[in-house]
């Protein structure tokens, strides 16, 4: 099976669209807002959170970054109007982060400014390694005026402790994920239990330190480690929440939530899904394997 999931991963970026969206669709809510919120509503029903996600990236200029930010602020809008328990996450990138900075900053803290007013938040996505400062300089620059806004820590990163010891001098909000971007071992841990070893180190840092923590991953080793940890320090459940991706380990998902966890879902939908869906599914080559087998009848 390992060397069918290595086949399947370098053949991801070879396959036609078309197949990429077959395997992409379990990992997206549609095309369009209202497929968004469709799902998102179906979560609430079972008691689950989401964080909604206009898929796209980097971008090539300011007209680009104007029209994700009118799409973010839709969301935001839709979000208070259906009553969604729900956020936003945005990708810096997506808003010209790499263009003007000031540009990019100016549009974002509208989002905050709005989402503010609606009682929700907005959750600054990580990118790779070559937006980090940028991403984490725009998120102390906004925590500093607002705190309904957090950001995104990646264990696999060996810069990671002493970005979060910076940040939660200034507050810091955290979603907590493994990472899923390709970086170099010099600045990277590769290996999966080191990957593992700092995640729990950070959640331990975040936690003692008394900021809220998004836990996201799919990786029962750490779900058990995280839930012994938080049972160890007493921390009280409003103090931080188990995040997934939709559509991964929803046996999983299900657990934490008939045991009661706080439990959020990120929910991306959009037209532009091709390089998110060959990250998941690069990340998760058993999905692909799945959908092939029932493609092909294959028992």
């Amino acid at each position: 099976m390992k060397f069918i999931n290595k086949v399947i991963v370098s053949l991801v970026e070879l396959m036609p669209k078309p197949i990429v969206r077959i395997f992409a669709n379990k990992y997206i809510a549609g095309d369009t807002l209202q497929e968004g919120v469709s799902v998102v509503k179906d979560l609430n029903k079972r008691g689950i959170m989401a964080t909604m996600d206009v898929l796209g990236e980097a971008i090539q200029n300011r007209d680009e970054a104007i029209d994700a930010y009118q799409k973010a602020d839709e969301v935001l809008d839709v979000i208070n109007r259906e009553k969604l328990d729900a956020n936003l996450s945005i990708k810096p990138t997506q808003f010209g982060l790499m263009l003007d900075e000031e540009f990019c900053y100016d549009l974002v803290k509208k989002l905050v400014v709005k989402a503010k007013e609606y009682n929700t938040f907005i959750r600054l996505d990580m990118e790779d390694s070559t937006t980090t400062d940028k991403i984490i300089a725009l998120f102390l620059r906004l925590r500093s005026e607002f705190e309904n806004v957090g950001i995104v820590i990646q264990a696999c990163m060996r810069r990671s402790m002493d970005d979060i010891a910076l940040m939660n001098a200034q507050g810091g909000h955290y979603r907590l994920c493994k990472g899923i971007y390709i970086e170099p071992e010099k600045i990277a841990f590769r290996g999966k239990q080191e990957v593992r070893d700092n995640y729990m180190a950070l959640l331990h840092r975040i936690l003692k330190d008394g900021r809220y923590v998004g836990i996201a991953t799919h990786d029962s080793y750490l779900i058990d480690a995280a839930k012994k940890m938080l049972s160890d320090l007493g921390t009280q459940k409003g103090d931080y929440e188990f995040q997934m991706l939709l559509g991964v380990r929803e046996d999983l998902r299900d657990q934490l939530n008939r045991e009661g966890f706080r439990l959020r879902l990120y929910v991306p939908f959009g037209k532009d899904w091709y390089k998110y869906s060959v990250r998941r599914l690069k990340e998760n080559p058993q999905i692909a394997w799945d959908i092939f087998k029932d493609i092909f009848s294959i028992r």
